[in-house]
C-alpha cells in the first residue's frame, strides 16, 4: 500500500536559489509523517533526478533535516533565471512533479 507525497507532507515548493539554482522543500506536520518519507527511499537523489530527467550531477544538495521534519534540496537552472527561453523566473512551479511520487506506508 502507497500513500501520496502531497497527501503526507505539511509544504511542497519550490524557489529560486540564486540565478541558476532553484531549490525545492518538503516539510512535514509530525516526526513520524518525516521519517517514513525520509526512510522509505521514495524522495533520494536517484528519485529526484529520475522523476525531473536529469542527471545526478546537477543536484547540488540534497539534506534531510530532521529539525525541521524536511527534506531539501536544490538543482542547477538549465538556464539564469530570467533569460530568454526560461520557463519560470521565480522557481516556484516546479515542485508539481513532486506531488504524484508514491511513497510506502509501514
Amino acid at each position: 500500500m502507497t500513500r501520496k507525497l502531497v497527501d503526507i507532507a505539511k509544504t511542497i515548493r519550490s524557489k529560486n536559489a540564486g540565478v541558476d539554482k532553484i531549490t525545492f522543500d518538503v516539510i512535514f506536520q509530525t516526526e513520524d509523517e518525516y521519517k517514513l518519507v525520509r526512510d522509505s527511499g521514495a524522495l533520494t537523489r536517484e528519485t529526484v533526478a529520475d522523476l525531473y530527467g536529469i542527471s545526478q550531477n546537477r543536484i547540488t544538495d540534497f539534506v534531510a533535516f530532521d529539525p525541521a521534519y524536511a527534506i531539501k534540496f536544490s538543482i542547477l537552472r538549465d538556464r539564469p533565471s530570467g533569460s530568454a527561453g526560461d520557463p519560470d523566473i521565480f522557481g516556484a512551479q516546479q515542485y508539481a512533479p513532486l506531488m504524484d511520487i508514491e511513497v510506502p506506508s509501514r
